[in-house]
């Protein structure tokens, strides 16, 4: 796989750069964590030519708009205690979940995702790296926000995906146990997001949303922040709505 890299960077090198690049972010790592991060940015590149996973695999580009982005919130330490358990809803090609459960072995992560091929990539990564803190969900989010398997049964429930904040209240607050919390990285149209958010969070049992800034020092530019809300008691029976009802009338909205 060194080829995927060959153009670009050695190996060797691309471990050293991966390091280094979340070391600024203040965050520990060490050489094991940074040789999976790569080894999953090669198998990223080449199941990229075969299947739409990510729109640039340039290696100096991704780590910055994906795995540093996918670990920045690590800094707030209170938002991922020690042995969680976490879901990321609407994985897609793995973030910001892979880069998490790498990081943070401790941490007990699973990735839910509604197209199977997208699934039996995130597979061959996980089976590839050895995390053994990772498991995968074949579901719409709406239908596993209902399923008892999966329902209330998470610490944290996290998205990468571009949704407006009320979609993604409903999408993740069913995920999340009381005491838990719903983390969405969001960038700088988020303030516009927080008033319709915070009614949605509220119909779905989540306490006041908290606007958290986030800064990755390579490129501070760029305005990106978390939208978060603890859990504070269960969501109702109805909701989630049945699938793509939530994305084609969000709560909080002035019909609701």
């Amino acid at each position: 796989m060194g080829e995927i890299l060959g153009n670009q960077i050695s190996e060797a090198a691309a471990v050293k750069r991966m390091e280094e690049a979340i070391a600024q972010l203040g965050i520990a790592c060490d050489e094991r964590t940074a040789e999976r991060m790569v080894r999953y940015h090669e198998l990223l590149a080449d199941w990229n030519t075969r299947m739409n996973l990510t729109g640039d695999t340039d290696f100096e580009t991704s780590i910055h708009r994906h795995y540093t982005d996918s670990l920045a919130p690590l800094k707030e330490t209170a938002l991922f205690p020690e042995g969680a358990s976490l879901i990321d809803v609407g994985s897609g090609a793995g973030f910001p979940g892979l880069p998490l459960a790498i990081a943070r072995p401790d941490l007990q992560v699973t990735l839910l995702d509604s197209l199977m091929k997208r699934i039996t990539f995130l597979q061959a990564v996980v089976d590839e790296l050895g995390l053994t803190n990772v498991k995968l969900v074949h579901s719409r989010a709406e239908d596993g926000g209902r399923n008892p398997e999966w329902r209330e049964q998470y610490d944290i429930a996290v998205a990468r995906a571009v949704a407006p904040l009320p979609v993604l209240c409903e999408l993740l607050l069913p995920f999340v146990k009381v005491g838990g919390r719903m983390i969405c990285y969001k960038g700088p149209s988020a303030q516009e997001e927080l008033e319709a958010g915070a009614k949605a969070a509220k119909m779905l049992g989540g306490g006041p949303t908290e606007r958290i800034p986030v800064v990755l020092p390579a490129q501070p530019e760029w305005q990106h922040c978390l939208l978060t809300c603890e859990k504070k008691v269960k969501t109702v029976r109805q909701y989630p709505r049945k699938a793509g009802t939530p994305s084609r009338s969000p709560l909080g909205s002035a019909s609701k």
